[in-house]
């Protein structure tokens, strides 16, 4: 069913959020810490058995100089450099296996795949720990020092995304000037942040995305993983304005804002994890040109392929250094 507004009144939907004071010191005083320690990214090739695509096991530096995990992948024989995805997981999931995710790759492009810290346990595998320890939270990582922004778990992860589209541009196989980023759910989020941050991609694709206008969406719906946060605050009650000013730091619609490169989103009305007029948030609160893919009858896997399709559409003018700008479409299938 329906779990969200009619997409009449979703096109102009607009987030009752207010970005909080500082947001801009905040994360411009979070990313020049991270600078301080060497990016000190380091690859090997990994043993696949692959014909067609190479792969490499690499390591850079991220929050607090902490070690990360990624994949990248090259097609065999390409000439260098190249044009180059970064992609982000879905909650829950690593960068998973050698021979995961193919597709951009085979595409023609470099992919790097970063881990997520901590994660990795449901979904594809991860191998990067989370060394940083919180006060008490509930199971999952949505409350993990979420007192706080300067504690909280996703400012480790947004730094160590936009340190993911740094390390990307210092390989040889990059060209640094033709770089995108990308991502679904939680990758989503964390591809308009870091997008947003680094500033100068060459676009951002941002599928049925998660952590936008974070304050409606834990009152809407009550699937996971949202769902964390008033659990947690069912138990510490008096809580709850220390929460949400801190998740108001990491909040897509607040990076949305700010954006200043081409943008797709994807949206599924029938999206209970993501509700749509959370997505429909950032979307209409974007700083630049986007466009916008809505699944009516699809919960929260979207377009699925066609999603993946449709970001191969976008990214690869933008990639090949095209001058194309999104449209500000918005095409509804089925609907």
């Amino acid at each position: 069913m329906f779990v969200d507004l009619p997409l009449d009144r979703l096109r102009e939907f607009r987030s009752e959020g207010v970005c909080p004071p500082g947001f801009e010191d905040f994360w411009t005083t979070t990313l020049a810490e991270a600078r301080t320690h060497p990016l000190d990214v380091r690859t090997h090739p990994a043993a696949t058995g692959l014909r067609t695509l190479d792969v490499h096991d690499v390591t850079f530096a991220g929050f607090d100089g902490a070690p990360i995990k990624a994949w990248l992948r090259l097609p065999h024989g390409a000439e260098a450099p190249l044009p180059a995805v970064v992609e982000f997981p879905g909650y829950g999931s690593g960068r998973g296996s050698a021979v995961d995710g193919l597709f951009w790759a085979s595409a023609g492009f470099a992919h790097l795949t970063m881990d997520v810290r901590g994660q990795g346990g449901a979904g594809r595998p991860g191998d990067t720990a989370d060394p940083v320890g919180s006060a008490s939270s509930h199971p999952g990582f949505m409350t993990r020092g979420i007192e706080d922004p300067g504690t909280y778990y996703y400012r480790r992860v947004i730094t160590d995304a936009v340190r993911a589209v740094e390390a990307a541009r210092a390989l040889d196989a990059v060209d640094p000037a033709r770089v995108a980023v990308l991502g679904r759910s939680q990758g989503g989020a964390l591809a308009l942040a870091a997008g947003t941050l680094v500033g100068d991609v060459a676009g951002i694709v941002s599928l049925v995305p998660f952590l936008c206008d974070i304050a409606r969406a834990v009152t809407i719906t009550d699937a996971t993983p949202y769902a964390e946060i008033p659990r947690y605050l069912r138990v510490h009650r008096l809580k709850a304005p220390a929460a949400l000013r801190t998740l108001a730091h990491i909040d897509g619609v607040h990076f949305a804002a700010r954006a200043r490169v081409p943008a797709l989103f994807t949206t599924a009305l029938m999206d209970a994890t993501c509700p749509p007029s959370t997505v429909f948030a950032a979307r209409n609160a974007y700083g630049a040109d986007r466009d916008m893919v809505v699944w009516p009858y699809n919960g929260h896997e979207g377009g699925d392929t066609e999603d993946q399709r449709a970001a191969l559409d976008f990214l690869s003018p933008l990639l090949d250094g095209r001058p194309v700008t999104a449209s500000g479409a918005l095409t509804v299938h089925g609907g």
